[in-house]
This record gives C-alpha cells, structure tokens and sequence, in this order.
C-alpha cells in the first residue's frame, strides 16, 4: 500500500482575469477529490491530498474546470502515470504541467492525453513512506493488494480428528462490555470509548447510507468452545463447573500445536509460571509481551476459576507464587502430546513436591536453573520408577539407544549439519492441528443460538432472494419531450430544454434527467403495480402482478439451490419452509400496500460546510423529504459548523420511497432569483445524502457524508441525523445490520462446522474484486443479495466475514484470505479527501460494524496470532509447504492489524509488526531450546540412531552428566537442525521485514545465547571435578567453535566482539596441553633411541639431520595443529595457550640437546655422526623459528615469545660448546701437523731482510713448510663440506681456525720454553701466568737453546697465513673475510710475528706504553717506599735529568732468623739507555724495617723520546753476602704520571710482582730469546722478578 501525495500549487491561464472562477478535480482508483474555486488567471490553490494506492499500473488524472453559472466548463486535463512519480518523504517544488484537451481511452481506462492547451499548472506529485520504514517494506505495502488479489488459493485436504479436543471456556466476547480484550490483555491499548458518536462520517461510495448503531446487548454469554485461552478469564464471568467435563482430569495437559491448555495463557504472555519463573521473567524482560499470568493452577484446572472469582482482579498484578513445575516446562514448549508423557495428578503432586524439595527456589542465573532443572527432572522419574510406576503406559517411551560413540581422537573440524531437520511436530500433532477449529471465538455468536432473531432473518432472506434486487425488472427509458414543466424525480431539478428535455419509464412513468436514470434503483414492475393498483388500474396491475409472479416461480425454478441452503442453514422443515415461501410471495406481490412505517428525523448540525458566500462563509438550512412530503430547518447564518437540533415526523407508505436530506446556503441577490424561474431552487446547493428507506431498521444516530448532485457540484462536510423507524408489524425487530450479521454468521457456520468439517473453503475467485466474494457461488448471492435489499454496505459485510474467519484463522489458507480482506478494509477507511477533511479514525469511528467492536476483534486476533506466532514451529510445520504459505499470510495479517492501527485508528505508535514477529520468533526459539534440552537423548535417537542394537541409557544418564560429554554433541546437534530448519525453510517464507527480520539469525542468535549459558555452567561444573578426558573436552571445545563460526560468528550481534567459549575451556585445553608435554617427552626418548640404532642416519641425501629431528617437530607441530584449529577468538586465552606451549617446546627441545650433549664426546671420533648430531642441533633451531613464526612470530604474547628467544640462545650455545668439543677432539693430530711444520721452518737458511729476487724461493718454503698442515685440512674439510649443514660447517671451521691459530702462534711464533721443569707446552699463556714460573725466564736467559725466527722465516709465515686463510675461506663457501681478518687469533699470531722484527728499544717502548696497570691493584702490599721524583727537561738540548730521592722504606713485612739489612734498587727503565746509567742502589740498613736512607740519585734521557716513554722500578731487597740478594717487593712509577706536574713526592705500596697483559707477555717472551742483547736480558730479569719466599714459609 503506497501513500501518494499531491499538492496542488498554482495555474497559469491564459485569458482576461475575469473569466476564470478555477477549481481543481483529482481522480485515481476511482476515487475524487477536488480543490476549492479561486477566481483569477493566475489561481493559487496550495492544497494537499492524500491517496492509498494499490495498483502501480493506473494513472493520476488531473481536471481543471472553470465555474459556471449553471454549468461547469473544463479548461484542460492531465494524465500522470503513477509508476513515474517519485518517492520521498519531503515536499518538492512541483513540476509544471501543460493542460491538454482530450483524453486517450483504452479497454475503458484513460491512458493519456493529447492536444495541448495554452494553460499550465504547478503540481508536486510523490510516494510517501509510510511511518519511516524501509524502502523494501514501503515497496510491500506498495504491492500488497495488487499481490494479494490475484493470488490464487490453494486446496488443502484437511485431515479430520474426529477425538475432541480438550478445550477452554471462550476467549472473549466481541459485543460484551466486560470482554477479556479490554485492553488489559493487548499488548497495545486501542483507543476505544464509549462516550459521544465521533464528529461525522464520510464514504465515498455513492448513495450509501452508513448507520451507527448501538448493538442491544441482548446476547447472553455462550458456552462456545475455543482452543484458546487468554488472560480474558480475569473478567469472563462463566460458571466453569456446567462445562468441566469438555476438559477431563485424564486429558493431556499440553495443547496440540497451538491448541493451548488451560494454562495457556502465560504462554501469551510469555511470562512463563516455573520453579524459575522470576529468572525467566528477568530473561525474557526485553520481550514484547507487557501483561501478566492470569493465574496459576493444578493439574486438571479444578481451583482455576473458584480462584478467579474470587480474585479476579488481583491476577494482573499478581506475581508467580505457587505453579506447577512440571506443568510449566513442558507448556512453555509448546509440544504436541506426542512427544510428552502424560502422568496422573497424584504423580504429578509427587513430582512437584519432591522437586521443590531437593531443588527449592533457585537462587542463581537461568542457565544454572535450568541446567539443575534438566539434572532433576531425570531423578525425579527414577524416583517415580522405583515407586512402581514402571508398568505405566502414561510413562515416557524412551527410546532404545547408545551414547552414540563417543570420539577418541580429537576431531578438530566437525560437520554437524545432517539430511534433514528435525520434525519437532509429530504425526499426531499435525491432525490436530489441520483438524482444530483454529480460531479465536465467533464475537460470542449469539445469532447462532437467538432463535427468535434467526426466524425473522431466514423470512427476511427469502423475501430478498425470491425477487433480488439483482435482476429485477430495469426501467424502459425513453427520450421524452415535456409540454409542461416537469421536474426530475431523482433530483426535483427542472427537466429544462425546448424539447427532448429528459427520460420516461414506458411501464412506470417515472421521469428524470438523462444523468440521473442510474441512479434509480427501484424495481420498474414493482412501482407499476403500486402505481396502478393506487389510480384503479386493476387490469394492469393484474398484469403486472401475474408477470412477478412468473419470475418468482422462474427463480424458484432454476435456483433451487439457494432456497435449499437457506433452509439448511436455518434449520427449517421442508413443510414450513414450503408455507414461509408462499407468505414470501405474497409480501412481494403486496408491495407497499400493506407496508407503512412512522419514521421520526432529527437534524442535530453539520461539519466543514462549503464556503458559497463572498463573506467566505455560508447560510445554511435543511430540508427533509421523505416520498412527496418536504420540511425545512431554520436557517443559521454565517456558519459553517450549523447546529439546528430541529426533529421531523413523517408517515411512509412506500418501501421504495428514499429520504433526500438537502443543504442549502440562503440567498437573496439577482443570480438565486433566476435560479428559482429555471431550478425552483433560488439557493446554492451544499450537498445532500439519500437514504433508502427500506434500509431502515430501528433506532440510530449516526453522521452522512454529504454527496454531490452531479460531478460539477462543489460539495464537502458531513450531517448528523437520528432517525427513528417503527414498520408496521416490525417494531422490535433487530436493525438490518444485525440481522445481516445473523445471515452471514449462520451460513458460515453451516458452511464450516456443518458441512465442512471444521474446515474453511476458500472461493476460487480473481480480480481486483476477489475480496469481496466470501463463499461459493450460491451462498455469496444469499449475502450479496441481502445486503442490496436492506442496505448493507460492502464494507460492512467485508468486516463480518473478517470477523467470522477469526474464529477459523487457523485453517489453511485462512490468514491469506483476512489479510486481503483487512487490507481492503484498510484502505478503504485510511483514503481521506481533501474535499471533506474528515480523518480516517472518524470515517471508522462511524462504522456500523461498531468501532469497539471491531477494535475488540483486531486486539483479540493480534493477541491470538502472537500466540501462536510464539509457537510456529508446531502451527506451522517446515514440512508443509501450505502452513508455511499460512505462515507467511499470518505475518501479512499482523502487519495489515498494525496498519490499521496505524492509519485508521491513527495510533502514535503502536508496536511495529516486525518488532513483533521478532519477539514471537524469539520466544518460539526459547521454547524449543527448553524442549531439545529436556528432551535431548529421546530426540537425538529418534533422529538420528538407526541401530537397533544400542543399548537404551538409564534416565539418570539421558542428561547432562558431570561423568560423560555424551549429552553436549547431542545438543548440539539437535541446535544444528533448528537453526538450519530456521534458515532454510522459514527465513524464505518471512522474508517481509528484510532489513529488520532474518529468522535464521534469530534462531542462531537466541540458540547460541541460551545454549552458551547451559555450557557455561556445565563447564563450572567439570572443572571442579573434571572426570572426563581431556581428548573429550577437545573434541566438544571443537563442536561448539565450529557451531559459533557456522552460524554465529557474523551475526551482527556478535561482529566485533569477543565470544566466551574460549574461557569455559582454557582450564581443559591447559590440562590437554600438561598432558601432551608428558606425551611429547616420551615421544622424544622413543625417538631418540630409535635414531640411536639406526646410526643417527641422514633421512636424505638432501637433508643432513637424522630422522628423530624430524619425530620431535612432527608430534610438536601436530599439537600446535590442534591447538591452531581450535581458532581461538580471545587474545587472552591465545596468549596463555601460547605461553604453556612455549614452555613444553623448551622442554622437549632442551632435553634434546641436554642427551646429544652428554654422548657428543663419545661420537667425536667417529666420521659423520658428530656431524649429523650438530646438524640435529642446528635443524632444531630451524625448526623452532619455523614454529615461531607458525605461533605468530611478531604478534606473539611477549611471554611466549621471550621463552622461544631465550631457547634459540639456549640452543645456540649448545651448538658452540659442541663445535667446541669437536674441534678440540682434532687438537692432537694438529700439534703433530704443526710440529712439522715448525721442524721444516727451522731448516730454512737465510738472515736479514728477504731481497726481491728470493721471492720465489719464500713462496716455495711457505709452501713446503705448509704441507703437513693442508694435507691434514684437506682430507678432513672435504668430508666436513659434504656431511655438515652451512652453519655448522662454518661453526667447525671456526673452531678449527682457533686451534690452527693458537697452536702455530705457540708451537712456532712463540715456541714453549724447553726446560723440563716447566709443565705442559705453555708457559705465558695459561698457567705460565702463576707467579712461580716467571723466574724461569731468567734462567733461559742464560741458556742457548732457544732460537729467534729469522725475519726470512717471519716472511715465510706471512705467506703462509695469507694461504692458511685463502684455505679457510674457500672462494666463499667457508668462513668471510672479514671474519678471518678480524679474528682475534690471527691478530695475535701476527702481532707476534711483528715483533719479532721489532728493536729492543722499540719493543721496550711499546711495553712501557701499553704496560700502564703493573704496579696497580695491590691488594696485599708487603710494605711501601718514600721517593721523591724531580724532572727537569734542558731547554737547548732537550735532554731529560730525572733526579730521584729514595727517602725511606716502611712497614717491611719481611720475617728472618738472621740479619736483615734491606736496600732499595731503583732502575730506570725505556728505549735508548744502552749506554747510559740505568741502575743505583742505597746502602743497606741493618735489622730495621723502617729505615731511612735519603738518597739522591741522577738518570739522564736522551732526547729521542719523552718521559712518557719511561718508568722507573724500584726494589726493596735483603742484602745477602754469599748468594743473591732476595726481593722483598717491587714499586713501580711512570713518568708519564708525573711528566706535567715535573715533581712528585709519595709513598709507593709495594707489590710481590709486576703485573702485565698478553702483549707484555708476548714482548718479555720475545725479548727472552735475544740472548746476545744485555739490554733486553736486564728488561727480562727485571719484569720476571718476584718476592723471594721467606724463611719458614
């Protein structure tokens, strides 16, 4: 249903300004509307109209007339094809128009204009939206009618239960006053009243009269049965105890599919009465649902209604007290009684009892709630099993069958969609619901019972269908000439003209304009007859009599049909009938002569009169004419809302006659003169209403819309009128309404419940008029002809019908049929004109049908097609692709009730059909989860286990059990099906809200939420006990991830956000992941040993890493697997996952290396197996950063992350020490190689420096001497290459670079001293550092053992580490450059080379400058000395003059038996002093450790160097006569400290020796070997001096 908006702006004319008096006409779908007249060439009119518009496919015609004095004249026209207008919400500018001067017809339908006018207009033309709702639901309501009435209908063959069902007490009673649905059980309030008729009615239907009456509340309240009950027992006074037995204690307490039991009214509720009543009202808060439990009750209903008449009304505040446990968990469900078990009341009591008992009220969340419900539930029917009730027919058959095998790996990607969904409505429950009177009640159809009422209606219906009006005889029009002046009998205007001024009646003389002979109705022949038979004329009123007389034996005749219904449906004998039908007769033939009624008219006042005077107002009266007698009100000036209250009395003789109700404006000017000479009408025309009489029954009050005379009268507003008629011999006969309401419920009811078995059949009928036809052919010319006699309006009938297919809104094709027929309802009153201005709740307010009454019904049906909505799942059956088509219409019903709330009654807001349809969704969803959770084992095996050879569990196993996981995948699998069942079948089927209304996501939505609480707690629960498999833990953990991503994840509810699964699980996965490392180290010990006897061979020729490398990464990566699929959504939970398996990889791989490290040394000797194990290191760490990365390399927790990095290094170091040991396991064949090649260099002749043209002979020597050495290489790197991984290999060479290194530079550069009493072949380097072997060095002074390299033989070692290093680098494949030039060890080696070369005084000044730190650090001083310390540097020679005063010695800790007489030793130590005074000595003191010596002493430096290139020694020694003097401590002084100030005088600590670096080692080792140097030989014995050892020490 579309809205179409039109504004009509301004004109342009072309013409003098005077000409035009312009007014605007606008027609669409048959209906009209037009604006005021303004006068002028350039009107302005700015007014707004509104359209319901059905059918896209018509057009818009827009008419533009100029006022006349008599006639109007039309200036131009424009046609507007609907499907071009657009859509929008805001009004636009307009368009201008050209005004053409034809119209193009086709098939009687204008579809264009042509021949251009020079006249314009400005029109804005557009579709609203309705009620700011989706484009696609405007685009619905757009198409709904043209949809809907041409649909064709489906057939159904109805499946009749012929066992009566258990059912309630009516729901509600249409007309009583104190009906349930006075607003206390809709979920919207209806605005209803009582008070005052509303301001005036208009229709657009010509010559209809529509009446307000009030239905004389003579129904007294009926037993009718309905299968619903709703809270309308609060109010309902009914004496349940003459009814008890329709509902026996024996019945089922569960409802068919829809059929609810007496308790049934929570569930319209929703607010379900349960052990956790309050919980489930907190959880189902945001529901629609906004009233109360009416009650609570027992098992079979017995206090039910005592308690409601007596507390009637405190039930709508009441809360949920004391209800029945067991009774609410299986309603709520809404389940047929198939699938439930049936018990007797006193179990139940039992049941409740031991229930409420063990569990008590529940004082925690829903999920617990209903989890310990579900655990309870199993016990308490093991306790009635042991009670005896075994044999008990009433029990539940559970069905035989397995846990269903659980699984033992872990499955991580399980599929649980099956076949087929589960059908949750069983066999039985289907012919119930195809064979229930599906309904709510009939308006308390008391015409089905008055039979007083239904008497006078069957003669009523005879006298209109023995001679309808339908095909009575038309009148004989001819064109006629006047001689007189006549005036027309429809509209008493002048028959004006010279000749041929209007129409005659051959047979009845009736007179009338040509325009107004349609609008005669009245049967030609039965006007004649009363015609003759009142002027004598017997011959011809015999005729004429005779001549009705034959059409009504020719209708009796050929129609036996519908004679036959009427007195089936009324129940009347054949012989009865038979005389009824001649009484019938008579009163045909008898006409008006035997009818006469006194008819009693008062005009109360008017609304939105026409402004006719130039005041802008009018002067209004009323004249009243009934047959030939005319009577006129006062008139009231100036107004346009006149109130006359003026009251008529007329007697009628004529059942034909009409009663014509004319306004008039008063005038007195020249213009209403003429009027009168050519009208007798001097007054302007404001509109008039014309009532049948015959259509007149009784008592009524009620506003006309005013109508126009003909198409160019310019009429609006409405006029109240009471009219009272008494028809002789009918004064207490009911109002025509009502008896047509007592036609047409009869024959629905016979038509239904007689013969049709419960079941309504839908007519086969199309167009744009299908709505209109309620039944087959004949039943529908019964109504349709009833309604035409007395007067019944289309739509009144329309509403009847709705009102009778309530009761039966539940059979197929039912829903579609009221949707169509309140569609049309809808549109009907919702169309406004701007021409009256009376509101679509008005026109409805003045409905006859009763505009309480019909508010009732719509609340009523609402409430009932929520209900069962609330249960669609067993209303309407996937499995039937006719209830899914009901399912469908059922929605289009709710949607059109809302549009009328909407648009008719003009409601603010009520609540919106998709709103509502998604909380009956919802609330459908929470049942059925409720239900599958109960019932899980039971319906999983019915399902979904085809073994006949399972054994059947124990109740007490068939729920959810803290032993077992059976029931969770069962669940789960049971949720699959409904949410696919949902997606699949009924999302397509609800498809009218799809911006608002997916059920599929719905269904996921509100499965997922309710299942997570149950799964929550349950997972609580294992924690504490944890009796189950971790593997079993796992493999649900993977169900419910795979249910959340299949049909969950995108939902938009949960997009964006983090789910809660992963934390139910995180204790279950950790205690996977404890288990799994226990597993992995095994894993890896069987691994190893298997490596082990096999030889730890290569697993390829490509890959250089034994196979137990492999074993460990492929189990470890097979749990990381597991633990990836299990697409963890929660950071968090990842991150701790994460860290645990952080922790069993370090485990895993450090107890790897930990065993290769223990057996390496073992290996060494052996060829590849070294290598391979290396390269099992090496492919360890690869491996790890592999699964780093896996991990989430970067994106890693920075914990997890942390553990693999310091495992890398962890790993790193165990591949250094293990190169370490394997290179060291070569040292012993290197030192022989090296030997070697130490004995050739030796043999090499030649001194002094090498000339150009010996060097060939160099590069051979090199050659020579390295032979042993490559020889010894070659062999051994060659195998290295082929058996090592790149980074081992270069770890080896590495290694082997060391040893090469450091054993040349010891065993040739600095050869180890040849004394046999030195230990080992170092004595600098390592423990030639022990003070001990220091003074060696002075006795090799002495000895000539020893050699120096030659510097022939220092180049020959040059040339011979360039080729060593161009060996180790391979031409790129072994060790870098750089890494070779930069190694520590060739610098060292060459460093040593280089000072070989070096002077004596050079290297002494490198000593003395490098050796900064000799005499620090004495941490244990012997005793200190007192120099005092002068430097004076010559100006003219540049000479240096150290003068140097030992001043005294102190706190000497020097113990002897004999004489002690210490003296101080000062040396002066530096380059160029081999011809100077370098040492002085004091005299010695005797036995005195403090003693004083002031000393003076002179040394003189040169000039080549500074005195930073000096130091000065001093040491305190104990003279001795016969040996050598003993060394009690040695103080050192450089004069690069003293060089600035150029005098110092201080104490000096005195130390047990020198302290110096590698490089002084090296140069004292050097210096060692020049035996023919006494200046190097003093520097030797100096620097190697160390306190004597005392006597007794």
């Amino acid at each position: 249903m579309s809205l179409l908006c039109v504004r009509v702006k301004k004109a342009k004319l072309q013409g003098p300004p005077d000409k035009f008096n312009t007014y605007v006409t606008l027609k669409v779908q048959n209906v009209k509307s037009t604006t005021v007249a303004v006068r002028g060439e350039l009107p302005c009119w700015e007014q707004d109209f509104m359209f319901e518009i059905s059918q896209l496919d018509l057009g818009l015609i827009v008419e533009v007339w100029n006022k006349g004095l008599i006639w109007d004249t039309m200036v131009g026209t424009v046609w507007i094809p609907l499907k071009s207008i657009r859509q929008s919400d805001e009004e636009g500018p307009g368009e201008w128009a050209t005004l053409e001067a034809e119209v193009l017809m086709k098939d009687d339908e204008i579809c264009g204009t042509n021949n251009p006018t020079p006249h314009k207009i400005l029109l804005d033309t557009r579709f609203e939206l309705p009620f700011d709702i989706p484009e696609e639901e405007a685009k619905y309501y757009t198409t709904k009618l043209e949809q809907i009435n041409a649909m064709t209908e489906y057939s159904f063959e109805e499946e009749v239960q012929k066992k009566p069902l258990p059912t309630a007490a009516s729901q509600c009673s249409l007309e009583d006053p104190d009906s349930a649905v006075d607003d206390r059980d809709s979920d919207y309030r209806s605005e209803t009243s009582n008070s005052i008729p509303p301001p005036f009615h208009t229709t657009s239907q010509p010559n209809a009269s529509v009446h307000q009456f009030s239905v004389q509340s003579r129904l007294q309240h009926q037993g009718d049965v309905c299968d619903y009950c709703t809270d309308s027992m609060q109010s309902y006074d009914l004496d349940y105890r003459e009814r008890r037995g329709l509902s026996p204690t024996g019945s089922s307490r569960y409802g068919s599919s829809g059929n609810l039991s007496q308790v049934s009214s929570q569930l319209s509720e929703l607010e379900h009465d349960n052990d956790a009543s309050e919980l489930e009202e907190r959880r189902d808060r945001d529901s629609y649902h906004s009233y109360h439990s009416s009650s609570s009750c027992h098992q079979d209903g017995k206090d039910w209604y005592s308690e409601q008449e007596e507390h009637s009304d405190q039930y709508s505040e009441k809360k949920y007290e004391d209800s029945d446990t067991s009774k609410k968990e299986n309603n709520l469900t809404g389940v047929p009684p198939g699938q439930m078990d049936v018990q007797p009341e006193g179990e139940t009591e039992k049941q409740d009892n031991s229930f409420y008992e063990d569990v008590g009220p529940p004082p925690f969340a829903p999920a617990r709630a209903r989890w310990i419900r579900a655990i309870n539930k199993v016990r308490v029917q093991l306790q009635e099993a042991q009670l005896g009730n075994e044999g008990d027919p009433s029990k539940p058959p559970w069905v035989k069958g397995g846990p269903g095998g659980g699984l033992y790996g872990i499955d991580s990607m399980p599929d649980l969609r099956k076949k087929k969904p589960i059908p949750l409505v069983s066999d039985l429950a289907m012919s119930l619901v195809q064979s229930r009177k599906a309904g709510i009640a009939m308006a308390n159809r008391t015409s089905l019972k008055d039979e007083e009422l239904k008497s006078h209606v069957y003669r009523k219906t005879l006298q209109a269908l023995i001679y309808p009006i339908s095909s009575t005889t038309p009148h004989n029009f001819e064109v006629w000439t006047a001689t007189t002046p006549t005036y027309c009998y429809e509209c008493e205007g002048l028959l004006w003209g010279i000749a041929r001024q209007g129409m005659r009646c051959t047979e009845c003389g009736v007179k009338c304009h040509e325009k107004c002979q349609d609008l005669l109705n009245a049967d030609c022949l039965q006007r004649a007859a009363e015609k003759s038979s009142k002027h004598g004329a017997e011959d011809r009123t015999q005729n004429i009599i005779m001549a009705m007389k034959d059409r009504m034996k020719i209708r009796e005749r050929n129609k036996p049909e519908i004679f036959d219904l009427i007195r089936d449906v009324f129940e009347m004998a054949k012989i009865p009938h038979t005389q009824q039908m001649k009484t019938v007769k008579q009163s045909v033939l008898d006409g008006t002569s035997k009818w006469s009624a006194k008819i009693t008219i008062t005009v109360l006042c008017a609304q939105g009169l026409q402004a006719k005077d130039k005041t802008g107002s009018s002067d209004p009266y009323v004249t009243v004419q009934v047959g030939k007698t005319k009577k006129r009100t006062k008139t009231i000036y100036g107004n346009l809302n006149p109130v006359w209250e003026e009251k008529f009395h007329f007697e009628c003789h004529n059942s034909s006659d009409r009663i014509k109700v004319r306004v008039w404006d008063e005038d007195d000017d020249i213009k209403s003169r003429v009027k009168q000479r050519l009208k007798r009408e001097s007054d302007d025309f404001l509109g008039q209403t014309i009532i049948e009489v015959r259509t007149l029954s009784g008592e009524m009050d009620v506003w006309y819309n005013l109508e126009k005379r003909t198409d160019k009268s310019a009429v609006s507003g409405a006029i109240r009128l009471q009219i009272s008629v008494e028809i002789k011999g009918e004064e207490k006969v009911a109002p025509y309404h009502v008896q047509y309401t007592c036609l047409h419920e009869n024959l629905f009811h016979y038509l239904t419940d007689g013969v049709g078995s419960g079941g309504v059949k839908i007519p086969d009928a199309k167009g744009d008029d299908a709505w209109k036809v309620y039944f087959d052919e004949t039943a529908q010319e019964i109504v349709d002809e009833f309604a035409m006699r007395y007067g019944i309006e289309s739509i009144y009938q329309a509403m009847t019908h709705f009102a009778c297919l309530s009761s039966k809104y539940m059979c197929p094709g039912v829903p579609a049929v009221m949707s169509t027929l309140l569609a049309n309802i809808n549109a009907y009153y919702a169309h406004t004109t701007a021409s009256t201005n009376v509101s679509a709740s008005d026109r409805f307010a003045a409905s006859n049908f009763g505009k309480e009454r019909f508010v009732k019904l719509l609340d009523q049906l609402h409430n009932s097609l929520r209900i069962d909505l609330s249960m669609y799942r067993n209303n309407f059956p996937a499995s039937s692709p006719e209830r899914l088509q009901d399912l469908k219409s059922t929605v289009d019903l709710l949607t059109s009730i809302t549009f009328f709330r909407m648009k008719v009654q003009e409601l603010q807001s009520p609540p919106r059909a998709s709103q509502v349809v998604k909380d009956c969704v919802k609330a459908c969803l929470n049942s059925t989860y409720e239900y599958i959770f109960n019932n899980c084992h039971e319906l999983y095996c019915r399902e979904y286990q085809n073994d006949p050879n399972k054994k059947d569990l124990p109740p007490e196993e068939q729920g959810p059990s803290i032993k077992n996981l059976d029931f969770w995948p069962k669940l789960i699998t049971l949720i699959v099906s409904i949410i696919e069942e949902d997606k699949n079948s009924y999302t397509p089927v609800l498809n009218q809200f799809p911006q608002e209304l997916s059920v599929g996501k719905i269904s996921a939505e509100v499965m997922w939420n309710l299942f997570s609480q149950d799964m929550k707690y349950a997972m609580e629960e294992h924690e504490k006990h944890r009796l189950c498999k971790s593997a079993d833990y796992m493999n649900l953990h993977f169900k419910v991830k795979w249910l959340y991503n299949e049909y969950v994840r995108d939902l938009p509810a949960c997009k964006g956000s983090i789910p809660e699964y992963p934390v139910w699980f995180e204790q279950f996965v950790t205690q996977w992941l404890d288990e799994n490392e226990e597993v992995s180290l095994e894993f890896l010990h069987g691994a190893l040993e298997r490596d082990k006897k096999d030889g730890f061979q290569q697993t390829s020729e490509h890959a250089l890493f034994s196979c137990s490398v492999v074993d460990v990464f492929t189990q470890l990566n097979q749990s990381f697997e597991i633990i990836k699929k299990l697409e963890c959504p929660d950071p968090n939970v990842v991150a701790h996952y994460m860290r645990r398996f952080a922790k069993t990889i370090g485990k895993v791989l450090l107890q790897y290396a930990d065993i290769i490290s223990k057996s390496f040394q073992s290996y060494c000797l052996k060829e590849k197996i070294p290598c391979i194990l290396m390269n099992n290191v090496q492919q360890l760490r690869v491996q790890l950063e592999k699964m780093f990365e896996a991990m989430g390399g970067k994106e890693l927790d920075s914990e997890a992350s942390d553990t693999l990095k310091e495992l890398q290094v962890k790993l790193n170091t165990v591949l250094d020490e293990l190169s370490a040991v394997f290179g060291n396991s070569f040292q012993p064949r290197l030192d022989e190689c090296i030997k070697q090649m130490s004995d050739i260099l030796c043999q090499v002749k030649g001194t002094g420096n090498v000339p150009a043209s010996a060097r060939n002979t160099v590069a051979q020597d090199a050659d020579n001497v390295l032979r042993p050495l490559m020889d010894f290489l070659d062999g051994n790197l060659t195998l290295f290459a082929k058996v090592c991984e790149k980074t081992v290999l270069k770890r080896v060479l590495k290694e082997l670079w060391r040893i090469v290194m450091n054993t040349m530079e010891k065993a040739i550069v600095l050869p180890p001293l040849t004394d046999q009493t030195i230990i080992g072949t170092q004595l600098i380097f390592t423990a030639a550092k022990e003070l001990g072997q220091l003074s060696k060095l002075k006795d090799h002074m002495v000895r000539e053992e020893t050699r120096s390299l030659t510097p022939k033989q220092c180049a020959i070692m040059d040339l011979a580490l360039d080729t060593i290093k161009q060996y180790f680098h391979a031409g790129g494949n072994g060790l870098k450059k750089t890494f070779l030039e930069k190694s520590q060890d060739l610098q060292s080696l060459r460093y040593a080379l280089s000072l070989y070369t070096q002077t004596t005084d050079t290297l002494i000044k490198t000593f003395v400058q490098t050796q900064t730190s000799q005499g620090s650090g004495v941490d244990d001083p012997v005793g200190e000395v007192s120099l005092q310390i002068d430097i004076f540097t010559h100006p003219g020679t540049g000479e240096h003059k150290i003068t140097v005063k030992v001043v005294a010695a102190n706190d000497l800790k020097w113990n002897t038996t004999g004489m002690f007489r210490p003296f101080v030793e000062v040396t002066m130590i530096g380059p160029h002093l081999s011809d100077k005074k370098r040492k002085f000595t004091t005299k010695s003191k005797s036995n005195n450790w403090a003693p004083k010596y002031n000393e003076t002493f002179h040394f003189i430096l040169g000039n080549e160097d500074g005195p930073e290139c000096y130091e000065l020694q001093a040491c305190v020694k104990d003279y001795c006569f016969a040996r050598e003097d003993r060394v009690i401590g040695i103080a050192l002084m450089q004069l690069r400290d003293i060089a600035d100030k150029g005098s110092c005088a201080c104490w000096c600590p005195l130390g047990r020796r020198i302290h110096m670096d590698e490089t002084g080692l090296t140069i004292l080792r050097i210096l060692s070997q020049r035996t023919n140097d006494e200046v190097a030989k003093e520097f030797v014995k100096l620097k190697s001096e160390i306190r004597s050892p005392e006597e007794g020490s």
